[in-house]
């Protein structure tokens, strides 16, 4: 079953089918010819082949020659895998070019200067609508291991860096509610109450910290759940 980053990689290039020329062009030094439109069409037969890979040793699979029959005749795809993509750490870069800052974050989490790759990122999302950023920043946070991942939400959380975007502020803010919202479930099954599907969606429907915060302290100690919203 093809994985979420698979999947999210493929919207990213049916929304910019543009972007793919680009790559091949500036990337792979490619006589591009003279284009005015990029649309998407059937792949059966194409002239160039591109092969887009967050993982190194998949990419350096894919980069083998393939040998189609005739003696010297070879096949030689081109790969961009994470040594392929630059590393973007400024600001100005990234939002020129959202979707390569998209893939710098993908291919280099782990990156030392990761710090600067998440924060270019993040100011690159204020140049595109909030769907594709929505779904940028969601490729990138199914591409980082759980420790990286967990840098990145506490950077923001730390004021470290400031949310450049409304976007930013919404989706991490959003990220936290819902962890809040699990604990206070978790604390009041622990606690053995039945909650009543209209008081789930309340709380499911939360978004303020604060009230959700106090909510998880009072769940502690009170004797019902309507005590819980007293």
């Amino acid at each position: 079953m093809p994985s979420a980053i698979h999947e999210g990689l493929i919207e990213v290039f049916r929304h910019g089918p543009a972007f793919a020329a680009e790559l091949v062009a500036d990337l792979f030094n490619v006589d591009v010819p003279m284009w005015q439109q990029a649309r998407l069409d059937a792949g059966d037969l194409p002239e160039l082949l591109l092969v887009v890979s967050p993982d190194t040793r998949c990419a350096d699979w894919c980069a083998q020659p393939i040998h189609i029959g005739h003696p010297d005749w070879e096949l030689r795809p081109l790969v961009l895998g994470p040594r392929q993509v630059p590393v973007i750490t400024e600001a100005a870069e990234a939002a020129g070019n959202p979707e390569l800052s998209l893939l710098s974050g993908v291919a280099h989490g782990e990156n030392p200067q990761r710090d600067k790759i998440f924060d270019s990122f993040l100011r690159a999302l204020q140049t595109v609508e909030d769907e594709r950023a929505s779904l940028y920043a969601d490729l990138v946070l199914a591409a980082l291991s759980a420790a990286t991942r967990h840098h990145l939400e506490a950077l923001m959380s730390t004021g470290i860096y400031e949310y450049q975007s409304d976007f930013a502020r919404r989706y991490f803010s959003e990220g936290k509610a819902e962890g809040e919202i699990r604990s206070l479930l978790a604390v009041l099954a622990a606690r053995g109450f039945d909650v009543p599907a209209p008081v789930r969606e309340q709380i499911k429907s939360s978004t303020d910290l604060d009230q959700l915060e106090e909510w998880i302290r009072r769940a502690v100690t009170v004797g019902t759940i309507d005590e819980l919203f007293g």
